[in-house]
């Protein structure tokens, strides 16, 4: 018997209080399997949205509408029975420690008391400071509408026949963006140029060196330009300034629209033992646990910022929660590592690995698996669990 399946048992003579502190892949994917194997938990969910997001579907709004992406929370509450309360928590060490002494927190002017708290907040995107600026996009601005919807807003108030727009940012958010751009240009029959922008060598380096190379291959036969090693300065109204990152010598090229890729910026994250509590002057708080983006394991298991990583870190903090409630409350470490990760590159072609980083995957395999991985979320948000723990 692996560890993922030691027993656990819930006392029954309380029904359990949880609060889950984000309502992103970690937090449902708490939600749902506390609710698998307790069914009576009494569970709240904290987030300053309406509405859950898929987040890693946003590129396909070139495709599809926003809407298709969003679950209202309250169609979760109706769903699961849940509280969905419109607020953000302060999630600092004192903060915490607090928490963990009076399990109680106030929201919204309301205490709300709980058994256990899963702290399962995101990472904010970094951005350069684009005030208002409407020839600047960042991943916030595709939050709040299709990307088909904002493209066309914004290259339909250029005079010229040939716009030109600017990707910065190779990494697997940005590819899968300037993918989808440039099929969505072709598509609406646009002449607008398109441009990466990428600090790196190469893009996805962060992967095997084959996705990089066939990525690169891909946007030559697609005449999309390139410039590696690059650093973003700033968009004017009909250029952006670059800046080699070897001679440091400024780069400027035409560009209406600069869309921006940075990166994920770890503000707030907070370290956990191997169970998933967090740690405070290097002491676990038994009764509150951590899993998504802003948390940090100690253990061997994978802490990529991925949906993958969250999903399980969610739904290992949320067995944890019921064997440190039950008897003998043994809780089981987190161990698990990514088994495969594809980047789409449009409707039709994708890059990844599966089993082993080195066993590279493309085309219509590859966005077969990555179809068949996100159908696993969109199952476990109705309550069916096929995850592999």
């Amino acid at each position: 018997m692996t560890v993922a399946f030691l027993p656990f048992n819930i006392a029954r003579h309380k029904q359990l209080k949880v609060v889950i502190a984000g309502g992103g892949y970690a937090g449902l994917a708490a939600l749902t399997n506390l609710l698998q194997f307790a069914p009576d938990t009494g569970i709240t969910i904290i987030d300053p949205r309406s509405h859950h997001i898929k987040i890693t579907h946003l590129h396909e709004t070139f495709r599809y509408p926003l809407s298709d992406l969003l679950v209202p929370f309250e169609t979760i509450e109706n769903r699961y029975g849940c509280r969905h309360i419109q607020a953000s928590l302060p999630i600092d060490p004192e903060a915490l420690q607090s928490y963990q002494d009076t399990k109680q927190l106030v929201i919204n002017g309301e205490i709300v008391d709980f058994d256990y708290l899963v702290i399962a907040a995101g990472c904010e995107s970094n951005a350069a400071d684009s005030g208002q600026d409407s020839n600047i996009l960042t991943l916030d601005d595709f939050m709040k509408a299709s990307g088909a919807d904002l493209l066309s807003t914004r290259l339909n108030g250029h005079d010229q026949t040939a716009p030109s727009v600017t990707v910065v940012g190779g990494g697997a958010t940005g590819i899968q963006f300037l993918f989808e751009i440039r099929q969505y240009l072709l598509r609406v029959n646009s002449k607008a140029k398109l441009t990466l922008v990428h600090s790196g060598q190469h893009v996805l380096e962060q992967f095997p060196r084959g996705f990089g190379a066939y990525v690169e291959s891909r946007m030559d036969d697609m005449g999309i330009a390139f410039y590696p090693n690059t650093y973003f300065c700033e968009q004017q109204a009909d250029q952006i300034l670059l800046t080699d990152k070897e001679t440091k010598t400024q780069i400027v090229l035409s560009s209406d629209l600069a869309i921006l890729f940075l990166g994920k910026k770890q503000r707030n994250t907070l370290s956990a033992n191997a169970f998933g509590q967090i740690l405070v002057d290097r002491k676990p708080l038994h009764n509150i646990f951590i899993a998504g983006d802003c948390s940090h394991f100690q253990s061997p298991g994978s802490n990529t910022l991925t949906a993958q990583s969250a999903v399980r870190k969610g739904k290992l903090v949320a067995r944890n929660i019921l064997r440190h409630a039950g008897f003998p409350g043994l809780l089981e470490p987190y161990l698990h590592h990514e088994i495969g990760y594809v980047v789409s590159l449009g409707a039709a072609d994708a890059v990844g690995w599966l089993i082993a980083e080195g066993n590279i995957i493309t085309g219509i395999p590859a966005l077969t698996i990555k179809e068949l991985v996100e159908a696993q979320y969109d199952l476990l948000l109705a309550g069916v669990d096929t995850y592999v723990v």
